[in-house]
């Protein structure tokens, strides 16, 4: 099963536009992220309808973080990308009148239930701000070395 890693991919298109002083075009983000310029946009758009991010039109246009970073929380992109399944176990459901299937999708549900409640509350506690310190925090320490990775 294909995960789902929007997520991920508005993390690292978030904190590029977090580094940069004006707008980031869909085919610059496109280009960090090595996808398309028409998913960037169709991503960004979740994002803009939870006030997140911005879109400016024309020549000088492009995609700006419209919220302060130490305000957005992961749950809240999770929230905006459509809180897509965090997991990609499920259960079976061939025979739900089987008392196996049934006591087997018990024990799952609850577990996954559980795990899954663990992980959203620990992504409210996560910050936008909070991953910009530890990418800069990373950044400065590999220039230091004298190799640049990241941007």
């Amino acid at each position: 099963m294909k995960r789902d890693s929007r997520l991920s991919s508005v993390l690292h298109a978030l904190l590029h536009m977090a580094e940069q002083d004006g707008p980031m075009t869909s085919e610059t983000l496109a280009q960090c992220l090595g996808t398309n310029p028409v998913v960037v946009r169709r991503t960004m758009g979740y994002l803009r309808e939870a006030g997140i991010v911005t879109s400016d039109r024309g020549h000088a246009g492009g995609w700006r973080i419209h919220a302060d970073l130490g305000s957005v929380t992961l749950r809240q992109l999770h929230e905006a990308l459509g809180e897509p399944a965090m997991f990609a176990v499920g259960n079976r459901n061939e025979t739900p009148e089987c008392l196996v299937e049934q006591a087997v999708n018990a024990a799952l549900e609850d577990t996954l239930a559980e795990a899954e409640a663990l992980l959203l509350k620990r992504f409210s506690e996560i910050t936008l701000a909070d991953l910009a310190a530890d990418f800069a925090r990373r950044h400065a320490a590999v220039r230091h070395k004298g190799v640049d990775h990241g941007l």
